[in-house]
């Protein structure tokens, strides 16, 4: 026999592992689990208000834009935090490399999120998914013009195409997903490619690249999927809404591969003071219930098969083939997307 101590789980033992020490029903979980977060608390309060109602176990949140990841190791056995959340697959993939991260093993999980959105060690998991598409003017960029990220490379786009920085993390794993699927030499070929078909440098978030498309600066950009639906809705700011109203959505290789698919996702830490409770609230996360919210508050795509998207979303985006490249493959490739993006000069 051995003892586990849940105030200080130890990265060895599973959740699983922990959560059959016990037979005890739900209410007897602990009275709060903490989440680390990368997303913002707006976001994710209606998912979290709704998981208290069910199991009166209180959800605290603390939000940073950065270091999350350092804090976490830093305070080593005495974290607080139960739960990393992230906005994108590379915090969640640097807290395994950093050994942050618990295994979860949940027949529940597995059975409500596909493996591609599954760390292959399982570690971590999506709640969201959001694809990496491409953005186009109604105005002067015709039908049928692009359909594939290779497209991207053509000439005719010369001083055409606009984006964020090379090495930000939504564009380093759409390159180590090239990577992963045609090699470095040839993913790094695209890449030149375009470069040399930028309008300007690399600048500003996503949202600034199809501004940039409603005022002629560029007509082609790379852009989260989500943000249409943020930008179309966007009632404080209006200007937004006439950006979305500017461009066409492509959602790129439906003819082979699929679009680029990330993730928004989360971890159990792995010295979590709350792990049943960490663990509780993740199930429920990749619940119909959540995802349906889930979908409807940040207009990404839910994780689990069946879960009806938001009705803006499916009214603007359709059906799409999806790339069902496990993210974890995706993820270890960043590393080489980032020299490479040094070596074609991609943001000078």
């Amino acid at each position: 026999m051995f003892q586990v101590n849940t105030k200080r789980f130890s990265s060895v033992v599973t959740i699983s592992t922990v959560a059959a020490l016990s037979a005890a029903p739900q209410a007897s979980l602990a009275e709060e689990v903490n989440i680390y977060s990368y997303r913002q608390e707006f976001l994710l309060r209606p998912l979290l208000d709704a998981f208290t109602a069910k199991t009166d176990i209180d959800v605290n949140v603390v939000y940073a834009s950065k270091s999350l990841l350092e804090r976490i190791e830093n305070e080593g056995r005495n974290t607080p935090a139960d739960i990393l959340l992230t906005s994108d697959i590379a915090p969640l993939f640097d807290a395994k490399e950093r050994n942050l991260l618990a295994r979860i093993d949940s027949a529940e999980i597995s059975a409500n999120v596909p493996a591609q959105y599954r760390d292959e060690d399982g570690t971590w998991v999506g709640l969201t998914a959001r694809s990496r598409i491409i953005y186009t003017s109604k105005e002067r960029v015709a039908d049928g013009e692009i359909s594939r990220y290779e497209d991207l490379t053509d000439p005719k786009w010369a001083e055409r195409i606009c984006t964020r920085s090379g090495k930000h993390s939504y564009n380093l794993s759409l390159i180590g997903s090239l990577i992963e699927h045609v090699g470095e030499a040839e993913a790094e070929a695209w890449l030149a490619g375009v470069k040399a078909n930028l309008a300007r440098k690399p600048q500003g978030n996503d949202r600034a690249q199809v501004k940039a498309i409603k005022e002629g600066q560029c007509d082609v950009a790379l852009g989260n999927s989500y943000y249409f639906g943020a930008m179309l809705t966007n009632e404080k700011e209006p200007e937004q809404q006439e950006w979305a109203d500017s461009v066409k959505l492509i959602f790129p290789n439906q003819a082979d591969r699929g679009a680029h698919m990330n993730i928004s996702g989360a971890g159990i830490t792995a010295n979590a003071p709350n792990p049943k409770a960490a663990l509780a609230l993740i199930e429920f996360l990749t619940s119909e219930e959540a995802q349906r919210i889930y979908a409807e508050v940040n207009y990404e795509f839910p994780v689990r098969p069946g879960v009806a998207r938001s009705a803006l979303i499916n009214e603007y985006m359709g059906e799409f083939k999806a790339d069902d490249i496990n993210l974890t493959r995706v993820a270890a490739n960043r590393g080489a997307a980032a020299k490479m993006v040094d070596r074609v000069g991609f943001d000078n």
